[in-house]
């Protein structure tokens, strides 16, 4: 997994605006688990990163940093 720390999640709305953001861009079968409480966002390590990102980013949210699992 790829991890993706994101600024700007409160809650389990946010969670979802950006897997759905992400699942649009990449396929539903894409793995995707948001975390607001660690304002973290774990996607498979084999999505393309500047997809991810620019998900991210149309959902109204920041990334802050890139990371391995």
């Amino acid at each position: 997994m790829r991890v993706y720390k994101v600024t700007g999640m409160t809650g389990d709305e946010c969670e979802r605006r950006i897997a759905r953001a992400i699942m649009d861009q990449l396929g539903e079968d894409t793995v995707v688990r948001a975390d607001s409480r660690t304002g973290e966002v774990r996607v498979d390590a084999s999505a393309d990163p500047q997809i991810v990102v620019f998900a991210i980013d149309g959902a109204g949210y920041s990334v802050d940093a890139v990371g391995e699992d």
